[in-house]
Protein backbone atom coordinates (compact mmCIF):
# COMPACT_ATOMS: atom_id res chain seq x y z
CA UNK A 1 0.00 0.00 0.00
CA UNK A 2 1.32 3.41 -0.94
CA UNK A 3 0.75 6.59 1.07
CA UNK A 4 -0.56 9.79 -0.62
CA UNK A 5 3.00 11.11 -0.97
CA UNK A 6 3.96 7.99 -2.97
CA UNK A 7 5.98 6.31 -0.23
CA UNK A 8 5.52 2.78 0.96
CA UNK A 9 5.25 2.57 4.74
CA UNK A 10 7.89 0.42 6.41
CA UNK A 11 6.97 -3.17 7.17
CA UNK A 12 7.22 -3.95 10.89
CA UNK A 13 10.20 -6.15 11.68
CA UNK A 14 8.92 -9.63 12.49
CA UNK A 15 11.05 -12.12 14.42
CA UNK A 16 10.07 -15.69 13.59
CA UNK A 17 12.10 -17.64 16.15
CA UNK A 18 11.92 -17.32 19.92
CA UNK A 19 14.71 -15.03 21.12
CA UNK A 20 15.25 -17.24 24.20
CA UNK A 21 15.16 -20.81 22.87
CA UNK A 22 15.37 -20.41 19.08
CA UNK A 23 12.20 -22.42 18.38
CA UNK A 24 10.30 -21.48 15.24
CA UNK A 25 7.12 -19.78 16.38
CA UNK A 26 3.66 -19.23 14.93
CA UNK A 27 2.15 -15.81 14.40
CA UNK A 28 -0.72 -14.92 16.70
CA UNK A 29 -3.35 -12.25 16.26
CA UNK A 30 -3.35 -9.23 18.49
CA UNK A 31 -6.78 -10.21 19.85
CA UNK A 32 -5.19 -13.31 21.43
CA UNK A 33 -2.70 -11.26 23.41
CA UNK A 34 -5.32 -8.69 24.37
CA UNK A 35 -7.54 -11.46 25.73
CA UNK A 36 -4.89 -13.48 27.57
CA UNK A 37 -2.16 -11.18 28.86
CA UNK A 38 -2.39 -10.08 32.49
CA UNK A 39 -3.31 -6.40 32.95
CA UNK A 40 0.29 -5.43 33.78
CA UNK A 41 1.64 -7.23 30.70
CA UNK A 42 -1.13 -5.84 28.49
CA UNK A 43 -0.08 -2.33 29.50
CA UNK A 44 3.27 -2.96 27.77
CA UNK A 45 1.84 -4.39 24.53
CA UNK A 46 2.83 -2.63 21.32
CA UNK A 47 -0.10 -3.27 18.97
CA UNK A 48 1.96 -2.20 15.95
CA UNK A 49 4.36 -5.13 16.30
CA UNK A 50 3.89 -8.66 14.99
CA UNK A 51 3.66 -11.22 17.80
CA UNK A 52 4.40 -14.94 17.87
CA UNK A 53 3.68 -17.90 20.15
CA UNK A 54 6.59 -20.07 21.35
CA UNK A 55 5.42 -23.69 21.74
CA UNK A 56 8.62 -25.04 23.34
CA UNK A 57 7.71 -26.75 26.63
CA UNK A 58 11.13 -26.01 28.14
CA UNK A 59 10.96 -22.27 27.39
CA UNK A 60 9.19 -19.83 29.73
CA UNK A 61 8.40 -17.44 26.87
CA UNK A 62 4.82 -17.65 25.61
CA UNK A 63 4.69 -14.62 23.28
CA UNK A 64 7.32 -12.39 21.75
CA UNK A 65 7.78 -9.57 19.30
CA UNK A 66 10.88 -7.81 17.99
CA UNK A 67 11.11 -5.78 21.20
CA UNK A 68 9.44 -7.74 24.01
CA UNK A 69 8.86 -11.22 25.42
CA UNK A 70 5.97 -12.36 27.63
CA UNK A 71 6.51 -15.25 30.06
CA UNK A 72 3.99 -17.77 31.43
CA UNK A 73 3.43 -15.66 34.55
CA UNK A 74 2.16 -12.85 32.29
CA UNK A 75 -0.60 -14.99 30.77
CA UNK A 76 -3.96 -15.40 32.54
CA UNK A 77 -4.31 -19.14 31.88
CA UNK A 78 -1.96 -22.14 32.03
CA UNK A 79 -0.43 -22.81 28.61
CA UNK A 80 -1.07 -26.37 27.35
CA UNK A 81 2.29 -26.70 25.59
CA UNK A 82 4.17 -25.59 28.72
CA UNK A 83 2.15 -27.07 31.60
CA UNK A 84 1.69 -30.84 31.87
CA UNK A 85 -0.62 -30.84 34.90
CA UNK A 86 -3.86 -32.78 34.55
CA UNK A 87 -6.12 -29.78 35.04
CA UNK A 88 -4.44 -27.75 32.29
CA UNK A 89 -6.87 -27.21 29.42
CA UNK A 90 -6.25 -28.95 26.14
CA UNK A 91 -9.43 -27.43 24.71
CA UNK A 92 -9.80 -23.90 26.07
CA UNK A 93 -13.23 -23.19 24.59
CA UNK A 94 -15.06 -26.19 26.00
CA UNK A 95 -12.96 -26.92 29.08
CA UNK A 96 -11.48 -30.32 28.23
CA UNK A 97 -8.35 -30.98 30.30
CA UNK A 98 -5.55 -33.54 30.09
CA UNK A 99 -7.30 -35.41 32.91
CA UNK A 100 -10.53 -35.51 30.86
CA UNK A 101 -8.68 -36.99 27.90
CA UNK A 102 -6.93 -39.56 30.10
CA UNK A 103 -10.30 -40.53 31.58
CA UNK A 104 -11.85 -40.91 28.12
CA UNK A 105 -9.01 -43.22 27.05
CA UNK A 106 -9.32 -45.32 30.24
CA UNK A 107 -13.06 -45.63 29.64
CA UNK A 108 -12.45 -46.77 26.05
CA UNK A 109 -14.17 -43.69 24.59
CA UNK A 110 -11.37 -41.47 23.26
CA UNK A 111 -13.40 -40.30 20.27
CA UNK A 112 -16.09 -38.62 22.38
CA UNK A 113 -14.15 -35.43 23.14
CA UNK A 114 -12.85 -34.69 19.62
CA UNK A 115 -16.31 -35.43 18.20
CA UNK A 116 -17.86 -32.99 20.68
CA UNK A 117 -15.28 -30.30 19.89
CA UNK A 118 -15.79 -30.82 16.14
CA UNK A 119 -19.57 -30.44 16.56
CA UNK A 120 -19.05 -27.15 18.43
CA UNK A 121 -16.67 -25.92 15.73
CA UNK A 122 -19.20 -26.74 13.01
CA UNK A 123 -21.89 -24.92 15.00
CA UNK A 124 -19.71 -21.79 15.06
CA UNK A 125 -19.09 -21.82 18.83
CA UNK A 126 -15.30 -22.07 18.78
CA UNK A 127 -13.42 -19.07 20.16
CA UNK A 128 -9.85 -20.32 20.06
CA UNK A 129 -8.41 -17.01 18.85
CA UNK A 130 -9.35 -15.48 22.23
CA UNK A 131 -9.35 -18.52 24.53
CA UNK A 132 -6.36 -20.61 23.43
CA UNK A 133 -2.91 -19.10 24.11
CA UNK A 134 -1.63 -20.44 20.77
CA UNK A 135 -4.36 -18.39 19.08
CA UNK A 136 -5.60 -21.23 16.88
CA UNK A 137 -7.86 -24.26 17.03
CA UNK A 138 -7.42 -26.63 19.97
CA UNK A 139 -8.64 -29.73 18.11
CA UNK A 140 -5.15 -30.63 16.89
CA UNK A 141 -3.88 -30.55 20.50
CA UNK A 142 -6.80 -32.75 21.56
CA UNK A 143 -6.09 -35.32 18.83
CA UNK A 144 -2.30 -35.34 19.42
CA UNK A 145 -2.79 -35.76 23.17
CA UNK A 146 -5.25 -38.61 22.67
CA UNK A 147 -2.90 -40.29 20.20
CA UNK A 148 -0.06 -40.09 22.72
CA UNK A 149 -2.25 -41.59 25.45
CA UNK A 150 -3.43 -44.56 23.42
CA UNK A 151 -1.62 -47.78 22.62
CA UNK A 152 -1.39 -48.73 18.92
CA UNK A 153 -4.11 -51.37 19.43
CA UNK A 154 -6.47 -48.81 20.99
CA UNK A 155 -5.93 -46.37 18.11
CA UNK A 156 -6.91 -49.00 15.55
CA UNK A 157 -9.93 -50.15 17.53
CA UNK A 158 -11.46 -46.71 18.10
CA UNK A 159 -10.61 -45.03 14.81
CA UNK A 160 -9.53 -41.96 16.74
CA UNK A 161 -6.46 -39.94 16.01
Amino acid sequence: MTTPDGCTPPTPFAVTTCPVCGTTARAVKLVTLKALLTPAALATLDPQEAHRFCPDAACDVVYFSASRTYQQAEVKVPVFQKDERGLTPVCYCFGHTRADLEHAVREGRPGVIPQSVQAHIQAGRCGCEVNNPQGSCCLGNVNRTLAALQTPAEKGRTGCC
